[in-house]
């Protein structure tokens, strides 16, 4: 679900959102708070099969390249002089590298960003329009979107702060996938095939 930002013709303040998602995750630790294009998005905690995408996902990487951590709950500021929050569904950057960087991390340093779509009316806007463009924007190198509702990996690679990602590698659920440099892991999408509900 996304929520306009704009009150008559001022929009929300960054700082503002932060207090307000800060509160909502006080109150209710099953949903997060995205701010995107000047929007606010509603992010429910996912499980079951999202979860796993995420998990074996995070197996693969610790394998590939064990001087990394992927990981499934850091906020992003994105897009352009950071004026979005994003929550992707993993960040892969060397070990540790969060730390002591609270819930929004600037994106230096960010090798990957990683989004599996959900089974929601937001998640082409968000997850294969938005959320690209604001993390070309912010400069992450790669950006992998596993699209359950096609099928389908993308990998976007080249980022440019204007047009997005000038790359969009895509592959039908089973085929292997290279994730390019920085990253350099490749895997076979065979073994995700029981997750796409």
């Amino acid at each position: 679900m996304t929520v306009m930002a704009e009150r008559g013709s001022s929009q929300l303040s960054v700082d503002m959102f932060e207090r307000i998602a800060e509160f909502a995750e006080r109150e209710d630790e099953t949903v997060r708070f995205e701010f995107i294009d000047g929007r606010i998005g509603l992010r429910k905690v996912t499980h079951g099969n999202h979860g796993a995408i995420i998990m074996w996902l995070v197996r693969q990487c610790m394998q590939a390249r064990p001087e990394l951590d992927l990981s499934p709950v850091q906020g992003l500021k994105v897009e352009s002089y950071r004026k979005g929050r994003a929550l992707p569904d993993a960040v892969l950057a060397p070990v540790a590298h969060f730390a002591g960087q609270g819930d929004w991390a600037d994106t230096e340093g960010v090798l990957m960003t990683v989004e599996v779509t959900s089974f929601d009316s937001d998640t082409h806007d968000r997850d294969r329009v938005e959320k690209p463009q604001a993390y070309a924007e912010s400069g992450i190198p790669v950006h992998l979107l596993i699209d359950r509702d096609r099928r389908s990996v993308l990998v976007h690679s080249d980022p440019d702060p204007v047009v997005g990602y000038r790359n969009v590698l895509k592959r039908r659920l089973g085929q292997k996938v290279v994730l390019p440099a920085p990253v350099g892991i490749e895997f076979d999408t065979e073994e995700l095939k029981p997750y796409m509900d």
